[in-house]
């Protein structure tokens, strides 16, 4: 099976490993088999989630060829907080309503 493995470990940096393992296989195993996964503290990959085509599975989760694995980064903001802040930075940004709008 062809596996893809994304991770995006800052903004503007992406690991990218394509992976081929027997069937059954597991989100697991597709880690282990990339090196940049391998090398990462322990501590630090506990803190990752991991998900399949957006969608948050456990390390056991079955595979299927032409899965892409992703693993999720902590928020470091409330995403409420951050829009908040950006409204305080940039104010309210809207487009003029058009004279045909009613």
């Amino acid at each position: 099976m062809r596996i893809e493995v994304m991770y995006a470990p800052a903004p503007h940096e992406l690991h990218h490993t394509v992976v081929q393992l027997p069937a059954p296989a597991t989100l697991g195993q597709a880690l282990a088999m990339c090196d940049w996964w391998l090398a990462m503290p322990s501590e630090h990959r506990q803190a990752l989630q991991a998900g399949v085509w957006s969608r948050a599975c456990e390390h056991d989760a079955l595979l299927r060829d032409g899965d892409r694995v992703e693993l999720y980064r902590p928020l470091r903001v409330d995403p409420k907080e951050a829009r908040r802040q950006r409204y305080r930075r940039d104010g309210l940004r809207r487009a003029p309503r058009s004279a045909g709008a009613g």
